[in-house]
């Protein structure tokens, strides 16, 4: 009985140990995330190491949605892949001497949790081994652009404020300037006339890339005091236009709108004068030397039809006036 049981332990121990030593990091595998950081447009590898004395059944894989399934092909052959979702079709690769995946084409959207079901035959059992990676997809940075800002020159200094940013909004973006030893993608910086010849570097960092661009400091005051010249120049334009509204145009509108008040004035009176001269017939009256000086002459209206009509009936002819005496 004694020699059974030792038979049956030395069984258990050489079971763990050959697990040990043929699965090295199955330890912890269910609760380790292994970081992994892939580049856009390009491929990332999620790295399973496995050796070629362990024998594979099959390999799981999945994240959001499921992703592959692997199975050991005919010796000397390439693994069996399955792709079992339609985002992945034909960017799916897997190592032959190690099962490493390899997605390829990678976008923004491949971000996330990735997860690998391994099996493996040990002895008499099945062995299942997870483990799962953190995928974090990041574009190729471009060349940063370093702009001004709140520029003043006074006594031979200048104060500029520098501000450096990439041409896309990026995740994990740092920069950090030369030679002033800061961080982050503003600066403010006092330029005098003893470190004209410096140069101020920014380069910008994410996981994958890094990019720099640069400007002389002789370049700064020269462009602070020629910001000066074109604010003063807009402030004169606008007070210049603001003038011509102000002034000009009311004073211009002003006599267009006399002209046109006095022309119609004066067209009004030639028609009223025209009228009254063909419709008038002035008649010349005598009157007597005892009647006082100031009704000397009066001049009275009549109308042509009338005057026809009377001297047609006087036996007068047309147009000769009517004399009345006036008492």
């Amino acid at each position: 009985m004694i020699t059974r049981w030792k038979k049956m332990g030395q069984h258990y121990l050489w079971t763990l140990l050959l697990c040990l030593q043929t699965c090295p990091e199955a330890a912890g595998s269910d609760t380790d995330i292994l970081p992994v950081t892939g580049i856009l447009g390009e491929s990332v590898t999620f790295p399973l190491n496995i050796q070629q004395s362990q024998q594979v059944i099959n390999i799981a894989w999945n994240s959001e949605t499921s992703v592959a399934f692997v199975t050991p092909g005919d010796p000397g052959t390439a693994p069996k892949v399955t792709v079992t979702h339609q985002h992945y079709n034909d960017r799916i690769n897997v190592s032959r001497q190690n099962y490493n995946l390899e997605i390829s084409n990678l976008g923004v959207e491949d971000s996330g949790i990735y997860r690998a079901d391994i099996n493996l035959k040990m002895a008499e059992t099945t062995v299942t081994t997870t483990r799962r990676y953190n995928l974090q997809v990041y574009r190729r940075l471009g060349k940063p652009k370093i702009t001004q800002s709140s520029m003043a020159s006074v006594n031979s200094t200048c104060n500029v404020t520098l501000t450096c940013s990439v041409e896309e909004e990026e995740r994990n973006v740092t920069y950090s300037w030369s030679p002033l030893g800061e961080e982050g993608n503003v600066v403010r910086i006092f330029q005098t006339p003893d470190n004209q010849e410096l140069t101020y570097t920014c380069t910008a960092w994410n996981p994958v890339s890094n990019s720099s661009d640069s400007i002389l400091a002789r370049q700064l005051c020269a462009d602070a005091a020629a910001g000066l010249r074109p604010r003063l120049t807009g402030l004169l334009s606008g007070l210049a236009v603001l003038f011509l509204f102000v002034v000009i145009v009311p004073s211009v509108l002003l006599c267009l709108l006399c002209k046109r008040g006095q022309g119609s004035y004066l067209k009004t009176s030639r028609k009223n004068s025209d009228a009254i001269s063909r419709k008038t017939i002035y008649a010349y009256v005598m009157v007597t030397r005892d009647a006082p000086p100031a009704e000397g002459r009066i001049y009275d209206e009549i109308p042509q039809s009338k005057m026809g009509k009377t001297s047609t009936q006087d036996g007068k002819p047309p147009g000769t006036s009517t004399y009345e005496n006036v008492i």
